[in-house]
C-alpha cells in the first residue's frame, strides 16, 4: 500500500503546484520578458531560466536540497523561476526584474540551510538564484590570498588551495559540499578556529550586488557593509558572488585523534574536566567532543553514552603528548590513538573520507537518502556540573526520538582575542563552547516528522538550566526558525525581530539594523530571519 498512497500524495501535491503555478501566471510571463529584455544575450536565457514547463525543472531546484525533509513528495512552496547565472549581469537581471515584479528572491550557494530558506519562501512568488556555476577559484601563493566565489564548495577551496601548497590553508568547517557563500557570511568554524580564528575573520575583501544592482567592492560598499556582511548573513543585504580571503600557514605535518570514552570508562569525569580544558590548552589543539549513543562494552551490551574526542593538532605527535600530558592526563591518550598527515588528509578524515583521493572534496553532492534531520544550538559560558551531565546522560538514553547527536565544539585561543563587536558574529571571550544538537530518523511520513520535531524541541527546553541565558545565544549557520521568525510580508518591527536577533547576534545586531536601514531601506533582500530595516 506504501507506493499507491505515496504516488497519490505525489499526485496531489503536483496538482496544488500547477494551480498555483495558473494562479501566479501572468507575473511569471512578465518576469520571463522582463529578463529577456535585461539579458547582455538573449540567446542565452534558455541555460540559465527553469520553470516548471522545463523538463530540467525538478532536477535543477533539487540539485542542491541537502536535507531530505525538504524533498519531494513534501509539499514546500516551489520558485515560478530559477535562474542559474552564468555571468554577473545575470543576477544584477534577476534583481531587477524581482523588484519591478514584487517577487521575493532566494539566493542559494550550497543548499546547506538548516531551514531552507536558501531555495524556499513561504511568501510566495519567489524566485531562485542558484550560484551553481559561480565556483572560479584564484590562488595567490605569493601573497597567501585568493579569491573565491559565491558558488564554490568549502571542500573545491580546500582543494585548490592544497594543490598550489603544502603549507597553505583556510580555517571553515568541516563539512565539503557546505557553499561559501553562506557558510562564510554566517561565521564560518572549523578545526582550526581556536588558533586562526573562524572564515570571517579572515576574510579581506569581498563583491557583492546590491539593491540597485551595483556591484560592489570593500572600498565601494564601505566598512558598515562589509562589516555587516562578515558574520551577519549575506543574503540580508545583497547577493554576495566573491570572497578574498587571506590564507593561512600551515605545518606540513599534524596530527589527528579520536578518543571514545563510555560512561562505564568514566565518560563523565572526563567531559567535565574537558571543560576545563578545551579552552585554554594550547590554541593549536582543538578538542572536538561529540556525545552518542553506544552499547557498553562493559555492561551486556546495555546502552551507554559514548564521549568521541576528535582532534586536530597544528603540529606532530611528539609535541602533542607531552601537551596531552600536561593538560589533560584524564583521557589516557596514547601514541597508538595519533595519526600524522598533510593538512589536506586531516580535511579528508574529519569528512568521514578518509583513504579517498583527494580530489573527492570536489564532489558538490552530498547524500541525503532516506536520512531526515533537525539542528539546534546552543552557546555555554558556564561548566555543566557533573550532576548535570549525568541528568543529560539519563534523558539522552530515555528518550531516543529527542536526540541522536550532541557536538560540543571549543572556543578560546584566537576566538577570545577577537573583540565581540569586531564583526556580527559575538560569541568571543566568555565562551566556553558552543553545543549542536541534531536528531536523525529514518522513517519517512509527517508523523515521524512531526514526532521528532517535537522531541528535539523538548531536548532543547530540557538544557534550559544549562546554556546561556538572556539571551539563550544560537550560531547562524544552524539556523532555527524557532527561535522566532519575522512576519509575512514587510512588516516587522526591530522589536519582534530582536527576539531571534540578539540570540544569533548579541549586542552587534541593532548595528546591522542600521546597516540594512541604509543599503536596503525597502527590504527587499528578505525572509523569514532576514534583518530588518528600521
Amino acid at each position: 500500500m506504501k507506493t499507491p498512497n505515496a504516488s497519490l500524495l505525489s499526485l496531489i501535491i503536483s496538482f496544488l503546484s500547477l494551480m498555483s503555478w495558473a494562479t501566479s501566471a501572468h507575473t511569471h510571463e512578465d518576469f520571463l520578458q522582463c529578463l529577456s529584455l535585461h539579458f547582455p544575450n538573449s540567446n542565452s536565457i534558455s541555460k540559465v531560466i527553469y520553470t516548471p514547463y522545463n523538463s530540467s525543472y525538478e532536477s535543477i531546484l533539487q540539485s542542491a536540497i541537502r536535507l531530505e525533509r525538504f524533498l519531494p513528495p513534501a509539499p514546500i512552496p516551489k520558485p515560478l523561476v530559477i535562474v542559474t547565472p552564468l555571468v554577473e549581469s545575470h543576477i544584477q537581471a534577476a534583481i531587477y526584474c524581482s523588484k519591478k515584479h514584487d517577487m521575493q528572491i532566494r539566493i542559494r550557494s550550497g543548499g546547506h540551510d538548516y531551514e531552507g530558506l536558501s531555495y524556499i519562501s513561504y511568501q510566495a512568488p519567489f524566485v531562485i538564484v542558484d550560484l551553481v556555476n559561480f565556483q572560479s577559484i584564484t590562488i595567490d601563493v605569493e601573497n597567501s590570498t585568493a579569491w573565491v566565489q559565491a558558488g564554490a564548495t568549502i571542500g573545491q577551496l580546500y582543494y585548490t588551495i592544497a594543490q598550489k601548497s603544502p603549507t597553505l590553508g583556510f580555517s571553515a568547517g568541516v563539512c565539503p559540499t557546505v557553499g561559501v557563500g553562506g557558510h562564510f557570511s554566517g561565521g564560518g568554524y572549523g578545526m582550526m578556529s581556536r588558533n586562526y580564528g573562524i572564515a570571517v575573520d579572515n576574510i579581506i575583501d569581498a563583491r557583492l550586488i546590491d539593491v540597485n544592482g551595483r556591484i560592489l567592492d570593500r572600498k565601494s560598499m564601505g566598512e558598515d557593509l562589509f562589516w555587516a556582511i562578515r558574520g551577519g548573513g549575506g543574503a540580508s543585504f545583497g547577493v554576495i558572488i566573491a570572497w578574498h580571503i587571506k590564507l593561512l600557514q600551515v605545518p606540513e605535518t599534524v596530527s589527528v585523534f579520536t578518543v571514545n570514552r563510555t560512561l562505564e570508562q568514566n565518560a563523565t569525569k572526563i567531559v567535565h574536566r574537558w571543560q576545563y580544558v578545551s579552552g585554554k590548552i594550547d590554541e593549536k589543539l582543538l578538542l572536538r567532543l561529540f556525545l552518542r549513543r553506544a552499547n557498553s562494552s562493559q555492561d551486556g551490551g546495555k546502552e551507554t553514552v559514548q564521549a568521541s574526542f576528535v582532534s586536530l593538532y597544528l603540529g606532530g605527535v611528539d609535541t602533542l603528548l607531552p601537551l596531552m600530558e600536561e593538560s589533560f592526563p584524564e583521557l589516557g591518550l596514547a601514541r597508538s590513538d595519533c595519526i600524522e598527515m598533510s593538512w589536506i588528509d586531516s580535511i579528508l578524515y574529519f569528512a568521514s573520507l578518509s583513504g579517498e583521493p583527494h580530489d573527492v572534496l570536489l564532489n558538490r553532492t552530498s547524500s541525503v537518502s532516506g536520512t531526515y534531520f533537525k539542528g539546534k544550538s546552543d552557546y555555554v559560558t558556564e561548566p555543566i556540573s557533573e550532576t548535570g551531565l549525568e541528568s543529560i546522560w539519563k534523558r539522552f538514553l530515555k528518550y531516543p526520538e529527542e536526540m541522536t547527536e550532541m557536538q560540543f565544539s571549543p572556543y578560546g585561543g584566537r576566538l577570545s582575542e577577537i573583540s565581540e563587536s569586531a564583526t556580527p558574529f559575538p560569541h568571543r571571550a566568555g565562551t566556553l563552547y558552543s553545543i549542536h544538537h541534531g536528531v536523525v530518523w529514518t522513517e519517512a511520513g509527517k508523523s515521524a516528522l512531526n514526532r521528532h520535531i517535537r522531541g528535539i524541541r523538548r531536548f532543547y527546553s530540557f538544557m534550559t538550566p544549562y546554556v546561556t541565558k538572556n539571551p539563550r545565544s544560537a550560531y547562524l549557520n544552524y539556523r532555527d526558525l524557532d527561535v522566532g521568525v519575522n512576519n509575512k510580508g514587510n512588516t516587522t518591527s526591530y522589536e519582534q525581530a530582536s527576539i531571534w536577533g540578539l540570540k544569533y547576534y548579541g549586542i552587534n545586531f541593532k548595528r546591522l539594523v542600521h546597516v540594512k536601514s541604509k543599503v536596503d531601506p525597502g527590504n527587499f533582500f528578505r525572509n523569514e530571519q532576514s534583518i530588518p530595516p528600521l
